[in-house]
């Protein structure tokens, strides 16, 4: 059982890894924002996860928090391989307003409504979309 856990971490962080910040070239692991350490999974059920994703802001009071929180759910939700549950949160300490964020990122409805404006769907679109 313990064994999937550990395994069910690798696609959790393949998928992340490579999304792009929104203002530099990087990739979001190139910049540390995501690390080995920040994603945790969980059984909870039959074939069913929770995958919880800590992340952290390269500036305490990064404007981009809520994008790259947002990145990070649109791109998990399209792609992990099984059941689950998301929670995405920002590393404690290192976002000045980071409950507010937090909030927001695990709100489905604001996350639905963030979507739906074109500029923002755009930059989403383009910090998870795969580099050829």
């Amino acid at each position: 059982e313990s064994n999937f856990i550990v395994g069910g971490l690798s696609p959790a962080l393949d998928i992340i890894r490579t999304i792009r910040d929104p203002e530099k070239p990087n990739t979001l692991e190139e910049l540390e924002v995501v690390t080995e350490s920040c994603v945790e999974v969980n059984e909870i059920g039959e074939d069913e996860y929770l995958v919880i994703i800590r992340f952290t802001p390269t500036v305490p009071h990064c404007s981009l928090a809520t994008l790259i929180g947002l990145c990070l759910r649109i791109k998990l939700q399209r792609c992990l391989p099984f059941r689950h549950k998301l929670e995405i949160y920002i590393s404690e300490g290192t976002h000045s307003t980071e409950e507010d964020i937090n909030k927001q990122i695990n709100d489905k409805e604001r996350v639905a409504a963030a979507m739906e404006n074109p500029n923002l769907r755009e930059i989403v679109e383009q910090c998870v979309t795969e580099p050829d």
